[in-house]
């Protein structure tokens, strides 16, 4: 079952444009979001952040005076925007101006800012659940290993020129050189009573089901608003496991497989040997260990209508 979608209850009239200018795009696309905005025939007001945390700052500040709050910017500025906004009723709509674009990739939403403002004015809500670590909120996923080594080790040239495919290429060569060279670590996830314990290459807790326009889907039955959080812990032993392991994420096969394990619950509890990195929607948040609990239904997001 897809994501709770409600029609729009009120007419988005007043809205607000919280802007990182910092990221990869956001500068030059704030004159072009506030244009389609006022096109829709909504009044609109731009505020532009200063440093990390200014978004959510501002949001908790300003959100009551709007009907509708955009953030424009990298997945970083949507998730401060949208812990600002976690469990209340106003809708948010996530506008694409940084490099992963996560978060607007996995809702649908239009790549290119002056047809997104549109389609989102026009669209539908999604209420979907929130994951929570380390005091912070994600609406993707959470983990250690690959994909933070991806978030870690991506340099920002390489983010400018290839966009996302320069997170491609340094998880891939993450994934390659940890099997290649043997490079695991060993994970503990304590869930629902159980207590798991392997060696791992990544570990990811997951609340949408695939990302980048459905290329790369985590695991099964992955819902938005089950009130669950989805562990998929990866181990492969040899290059073998690896290529399986791709083309199984690739191509959504989800037989079972020693090299994968998956588990949902509302609670996890992560500990690693050694100490990782942890990100969240592509931003590092600490080392391990941590909690990581679930928040059902806590967001109210704009999509376009299906």
């Amino acid at each position: 079952m897809g994501p709770v979608a409600l029609p729009l209850l009120v007419v988005l009239k007043r809205a607000l444009i919280i802007a990182n200018p910092a990221s990869r795009r956001g500068e030059r696309l704030v004159d072009e979001a506030r244009f389609a905005v006022e096109k829709c025939g909504a009044t609109c007001d731009v505020l532009l952040t200063e440093h990390p945390g200014h978004a959510r700052q501002l949001t908790t500040s300003h959100a009551q005076n709007y009907d509708v709050v955009f953030a424009l910017g990298g997945d970083g500025t949507a998730m401060e925007v949208v812990g600002a906004l976690a469990n209340t009723t106003t809708p948010i709509g996530v506008l694409p101006g940084g490099t992963g674009n996560l978060l607007a990739r996995a809702l649908g939403i239009p790549l290119a800012v002056r047809e997104a403002v549109p389609v989102l004015m026009s669209g539908t809500t999604r209420v979907i659940d929130l994951g929570m670590v380390k005091g912070h909120h994600f609406a993707v996923a959470a983990g250690v290993g690959i994909d933070a080594t991806m978030v870690a080790e991506t340099p920002p040239w390489m983010k400018r020129r290839l966009g996302v495919l320069a997170y491609t290429l340094i998880a891939a060569k993450a994934a390659f050189t940890a099997v290649l060279f043997r490079r695991f670590f060993v994970a503990r996830v304590e869930v629902g009573g159980e207590v798991i314990e392997r060696p791992a290459a990544a570990v990811l807790f997951a609340n949408f089901g695939a990302i980048l326009e459905d290329r790369i889907s985590f695991g099964p039955d992955i819902t938005v608003d089950d009130g669950l959080l989805d562990l998929c812990l990866v181990s492969p032993r040899h290059l073998l496991d690896a290529f399986r392991i791709i083309w199984r994420i690739t191509c959504r096969d989800f037989r079972p497989d020693p090299a994968l394990l998956y588990r949902k619950g509302t609670r996890f509890r992560l500990e690693t040997v050694p100490v990782l990195p942890l990100q969240a929607d592509g931003e590092l948040l600490g080392v391990t260990p941590a909690e990581i609990t679930v928040e059902p239904l806590a967001v109210h997001l704009l999509v376009p209508r299906s």
